[in-house]
């Protein structure tokens, strides 16, 4: 019987094959082994009911053109699904459970662990009790290349994410690693290519999501013994999109089965693109061969924009709401909030808010008192060099004999106590702190911030002069 049912599934295969996309058929039909035949039904195994679901919904038509060619009008095919009971218990039961209208399927015989009599899944984003296998991208049509204005501080970012919206996967960048400090446009970034991905390839799987969902969504994978399902969900997709992958530092669990989700994705051309808060050289508690996954693409760096990108960005916010603003008070804005793309468009917003609420014409006067709230509630941020200065007056010793090599503990302590403000109250990487600092690397920086924490809390003597410091600093 068996051989049997293998030369009809072969033949079906071979069909299937010369009808459907490679990469479709090596996914979707290659894990199928073909079990047995009897009274002219084909029993198929499939490695879990999200697999059987998706044949049904996507492959249904050639499944029942492939098997009547081989046995006929009256052929029925019959899945079995096994799935892997990862607690140990090898024990099956069989299951008989309604099956499809829309198949040739009269019957269907699932195969399921003892200790797992009611697997759910598996897609993790839809509602349980709701039978949907489509994948919904979870994108926001409103980001889009169009209102992502390039400028010198984004134009590799932007240009490299055009690029993989052109050809995804099919690019060096990839995965594509967008980093940057907050309000910067990392997530608009990431959405803008996935929606571009959709308009230019409808038919190519696309999902966004943040690695805070992810995590949440492997837990209960786990907490359901479904682990497997989820991991068949990842696998599937074609443009992979994670925004805040920092997000991972410490969770070595999801960390390893977002690995072999993202070795699995590479290696079949699929497209990973990330973001992040930081550049992988400054993640913490993310295991290495993740990092160095990261940096098989491009890590383009997001950084604060110039003047003249601020005045487009305002300008271009004015024009989608329709509002006319005098250019003086447009530059007024750009001028003061220099930091953060997301506050720019905030006080524009709180300024027409005021203007047309309180009826109140849109001033320079009006400017300077929606700026100022704005640039008083937003930590100022210094620079690295302001930092030394102050640190190196408190101790009474110049830059240079604070950034020497010298050994003496109080010139160290001077070093690590810049280093650390610096890792506070800046944007720079550690790298960029420690080539600033003396020449110093990043792990340098590292064990500086953490010498400093400890010594705070341990040294009365040394609290003080982080306390005095920081009060200099926020001056």
């Amino acid at each position: 019987m068996a051989t049997t049912a293998q030369s009809v599934w072969n033949n079906c295969l071979n069909f299937i094959e010369d009808n459907i996309q490679p990469q479709a058929y090596k996914t979707w039909f290659e894990p199928i082994i073909a079990v047995k035949l009897q009274e002219n039904a084909l029993s198929i195994q499939v490695p879990s009911k999200f697999f059987y679901e998706w044949l049904e919904e996507h492959y249904v038509k050639i499944l029942k053109v492939a098997l009547t060619k081989e046995l006929g009008e009256t052929a029925k095919l019959v899945y079995i699904i096994k799935m892997e009971n990862t607690y140990g218990n090898k024990q099956p039961f069989t299951e008989k459970i309604p099956s499809s209208n829309r198949s040739p399927v009269k019957s269907q015989e699932v195969d399921i662990p003892l200790n797992n009599k009611s697997p759910e899944l598996k897609n993790p984003f839809v509602i349980p009790g709701i039978r949907n296998v489509k994948i919904e991208s979870q994108l926001n049509p409103n980001y889009s290349f169009e209102n992502f204005l390039e400028g010198d501080s984004n134009r590799l970012a932007r240009s490299a994410g055009l690029a993989v919206a052109a050809k995804p996967g099919g690019t060096s960048f990839n995965p594509l690693l967008i980093f940057g400090g907050v309000g910067l446009g990392k997530t608009h970034l990431a959405h803008a290519i996935g929606v571009d991905i959709k308009d230019k390839y409808p038919e190519k799987t696309v999902l966004y999501i943040s690695a805070e969902k992810f995590t949440q969504q492997y837990i209960d994978s786990v907490k359901k013994n479904n682990r497997n399902d989820f991991i068949h969900f990842y696998q599937i997709i074609d443009v992979l999109i994670i925004d805040d992958v920092q997000f991972l530092s410490g969770k070595s669990g999801t960390q390893d089965v977002f690995f072999h989700i993202f070795n699995h994705l590479h290696q079949n051309g699929k497209q990973v693109v990330l973001t992040s808060d930081k550049a992988p050289v400054d993640m913490q508690d993310i295991e290495q061969r993740l990092l160095s996954r990261f940096k098989w693409g491009l890590s383009a760096e997001l950084q604060h924009p110039d003047f003249e990108t601020r005045v487009s960005i305002l300008k271009n916010k004015l024009y989608r709401d329709g509002v006319e603003m005098p250019d003086d008070i447009v530059d007024y804005v750009a001028k003061h909030i220099k930091t953060n793309v997301r506050e720019l468009e905030g006080a524009i917003i709180s300024l027409i808010a005021q203007s047309s609420f309180n009826r109140k014409e849109i001033t320079i006067d009006l400017a300077k008192q929606i700026v100022e709230k704005f640039v008083k509630n937003t930590k100022r941020e210094v620079s690295i060099d302001y930092i030394q200065k102050v640190v190196s007056d408190y101790f009474q010793m110049d830059v240079d004999t604070l950034q020497s090599k010298t050994r003496k503990r109080h010139i160290v302590q001077a070093r690590q106590l810049a280093m650390f403000f610096a890792k506070k109250m800046t944007k720079a990487s550690l790298a960029s702190i420690g080539s600033q600092i003396g020449k110093r690397d990043h792990a340098t920086v590292l064990h500086a911030c953490k010498t400093v924490d400890n010594l705070s809390s341990t040294d009365k003597q040394f609290r003080k002069y982080v306390e005095d410091i920081s009060k200099k600093l926020s001056v």
